[in-house]
Formats: C-alpha cells, structure tokens, sequence
C-alpha cells in the first residue's frame, strides 16, 4: 500500500523555483523601478533648475528687461518647457495654464522679493516639475510634466520589467526541466522499490543523477542483491532442514513399521529400538536447535544482564570441557590471559555460546590436536578497553571464503556435509544471534593452531 501523496518532488520543486524567481523579479522590479524613478525625478529636477538659471541669465541681459524677459519665456516654449513670468506689479504673463496655476500668490512674492522657488504640484491630477528665478523685470517659473522630464526614465523601467519578467520565465522552464531531471531517477528508484515489496528479486536501477539520488538508487540495489542472497540462503536452508528432517524420520518409521509388522526377530529387537532410539534424539536435537534460533530471533528474547568476569566463567568452562575434550583425546587449554576481565551479560546466554563453539570445534578436531579458550582484555585507541573470548582449535579450518557466511544457517554445513563431520547446521547461527543479544561483536578467522578461531568482544562493565 502506497503512503497518502503529499504532491510530487517535480511538483514541489517547479514550485518552489517558480516562487523563487517570482519573488525575485518582485523585489528587483520594486527595487530597480524605485530606484530608477527616484533618480529620473532628481535628474529632470537638476535639468530644470539649470534651464530656469539660464532663462533667468538670459532675461537679465537685455536692454529692456521686459522685453528680455519675454523673449525667454518664447525661448523656453520652444524646448517644451511652459513658462510664466511676472512683473514688478505682480501681473501674470503667460499663455501656459499650468504655469499660471503653479505660479501661486505665495511663489510670486517670493520671486518678487529676490527668491528661488522650487518644488512640486499636482495640477489638474498632473505631477508638474516648478523652478522659478526672480529677474530684473520681476520673475519667471517654469513648469515642466514629469512625464516628459522622465520619458527615457520610464521607457527604462518598462524594459527592465520586461528582462524581469522573461527572467521569471526562464527560471520557471528551467526549473521544471531540473524538476524532471531529478524526479526521474527518483520515481524509476520509487517503482523499483515497490517491484522489490511485491517479490521481485531481479531488480536494479541505472545510478545516476545527483550524488543524493545516485546513493538512493545504489543503496537500492544493494537492497535487491542482500535480499536475493538472503532468500537464497533461507531457501538452501529450509531445503537442508527438510533433508535432515526426513532422514531420521524415515530410519523410525522403517523400523517402527518392521516392529509392528512382526518382521524383527526377538533377538533384533534391542538392536532396533537402539536405532530408533538414536534416529530419536537426533531428531531431537535439530527441532532443539531449530527453536533455539526461533526464540533468538524473536522481537523480544529473555535476556538477563548482570556483573560477570569472563575468567571466572572460562573456569567453569574448563572444568567441564577438559573432562570431555580428554575423553576423546584431544587436549583442552584455558589461557586467562587477563587477572580479571569484567563485562555486563547475562552468564546464561554466555556459557550457551561458548559451549556451542566448543561443541563446533570439538566435532571436527581430530584426536591430538588442541582446543583453545582465551580470556584477555583488549585496548582500543580513543576508547575503553574489551573484553574478549576466543575459541581456537585445531581442525581442518575454514577458507576465506567460509568467514563471510560462517554464522548464516547451514552455509558450512551444506558445504561440507559429507567432507567432514557436521551437525545441524544451525549451531554456529545460534552463536551469531546470542553475541548481537549479549551486546557483542564476534567474528570468525583463522587459528594459530592450525584450525578454525572465533572471537567475541564484549564491552568493559563501567
């Protein structure tokens, strides 16, 4: 069942470049056209203030300044410019209505008594530039629309919102276009990932794309190989539970057939419930093994931690295990490599797990070889110290290539049944569960001994 859908990542992310490159050319446009008007506006400004100095200059260089004055204002209707002078009796002269409504009571004293006037208006809902010089004959304004003081301005800030504008546009069909390119990988690692939910085991996607994405797809590979394995593996292993399990079922029920059929002689007798007998236990002990690692796979396996020295534990594994190691003739050595090693475990679970590989290497030890158990404290750099466990013994030992699947069920097994003595194949999987359990590493190598070696690391109590 597919999650509830939020919206797809090409979605969101066209969106989000799209409300990006939105928001940018926003502010840009604010920014540029604010900026551009602001500085129009002092420009026309200054422009205007130059030309009233100039007409002003010009009004008073004639000999007549009436005359000079008007000639001017003629002067200045010529550039555009609306103009209106007043004279020393405070009439108003001008065929410009604007300049007549900007040149206010107050702006004609001013000039009348020798001042500059400049400012703004709105006329008539039109934003008129004002600059007024007082002259010999009285005064002059001129009045110019902003419009036209600022045309080449605005004619700027209409194409700069236009580049903004085709900007917005190319981010929004590039963002898309990355939006794809990055959704695709992801949606074909998606669909891949469903087929591998639903069975399918043949499952691989082209890496590629973002390093992010590429570690995705990789990492979904890796999936579908470890799974592939591993379902091989458990199918190798229900196959050769089956085969061990039909073995000794059929040896009971020959036998138990041949006794209820009359067929055994009285004197046989013995001799055949003694086979049944052992086909029985054998039995026995692969549905034990097989329960044992069902608990230690469970969600939750008892597991009871206190206070224990693995030294103190080793002897009690030797006082055991010489007895049953010297019964067959192989020789058993303790090596308490450490005055004390404390850890935190439960002692139950421990001893099950060194017992299981002693078990092991009791199995394929020949007579006259060793067994080794070493109790020693390792230190690790940067860190507290170990605490370490070690079977060695001297058996036919395992290649490099064992190591790597040395705890999966029945791996060694299968490998070598028939090649050298085996049990149920699960002993050593049952070793690899109770080391995870207990808080430990455990790893399998190669003994100075000549045979096989299992270490398992265990943090220092404290």
């Amino acid at each position: 069942m597919r999650p509830p859908r939020g919206g797809s990542l090409s979605r969101r992310i066209t969106l989000l470049a799209v409300g990006i490159a939105v928001l940018t050319a926003v502010l840009a446009g604010l920014l540029a056209v604010g900026l551009t008007r602001s500085s129009a506006d002092e420009s026309a400004r200054r422009t205007l203030a130059r030309i009233a100095d100039a007409a002003a200059v010009r009004a008073d260089s004639g000999e007549v300044a009436r005359v000079a004055q008007n000639r001017a204002v003629r002067t200045l209707g010529a550039l555009g410019v609306e103009s209106a002078s007043v004279n020393r009796a405070g009439a108003v002269v001008s065929t410009s209505r604007l300049a007549r409504e900007a040149l206010t009571p107050a702006r004609r004293a001013a000039l009348l008594a020798g001042q500059q006037v400049s400012g703004r208006d709105d006329l008539d809902g039109t934003t008129v530039l004002v600059e007024g010089r007082p002259t010999d004959a009285g005064g002059i304004v001129l009045v110019q629309r902003r419009s036209d003081a600022t045309a080449d301005s605005d004619k700027l800030v209409r194409r700069v919102l236009l580049a903004l504008g085709i900007a917005a546009l190319v981010a929004v069909v590039v963002s898309a276009a990355v939006a794809r390119r990055l959704s695709q990988p992801l949606r074909r690692t998606a669909d891949a990932a469903h087929a591998l939910a639903a069975g399918q085991r043949d499952v691989a996607v082209p890496v590629e794309g973002p390093d992010e994405v590429a570690d995705v797809a990789s990492a979904l590979n890796t999936l579908s190989a470890s799974l592939s394995r591993s379902e091989g593996r458990q199918r190798d292993f229900l196959l050769s539970v089956s085969h061990d399990l039909r073995t000794p079922l059929t040896g009971i029920s020959g036998y138990a057939e041949s006794l209820a059929g009359g067929v055994v002689p009285p004197e046989d007798a013995a001799r055949v419930g003694a086979v049944v007998l052992g086909e029985s236990r054998r039995l026995e002990r692969l549905v034990g093994d097989l329960l044992d690692l069902a608990r230690l796979r469970a969600d939750s396996p008892s597991i009871h931690p206190q206070p224990t020295d693995l030294v103190v534990l080793g002897r009690e594994v030797e006082a055991v295990w010489s007895v049953r190691c010297a019964s067959v003739g192989v020789p058993f050595a303790y090596v308490p490599a450490t005055p004390g090693a404390p850890v935190v475990t439960d002692p139950a679970r421990l001893r099950q797990l060194v017992d299981g590989l002693l078990e092991n290497a009791l199995r394929v030890t020949p007579s006259g070889r060793p067994i080794v158990v070493e109790v020693r404290t390792e230190a690790v750099p940067g860190r507290p110290p170990v605490q370490v466990v070690e079977v060695r013994d001297g058996g036919p030992g395992l290649t490099d290539d064992d190591l790597a699947g040395a705890f999966e069920p029945s791996v060694l097994h299968e490998r070598y049944r028939g090649l050298r003595p085996v049990g149920t194949g699960l002993g050593l999987a049952i070793v690899g569960r109770l080391a995870e359990l207990l808080g430990g590493r455990i790893e399998a190598g190669h003994a100075a001994e000549g045979g096989a070696r299992f270490t398992l690391r265990l943090p220092t109590a404290g």
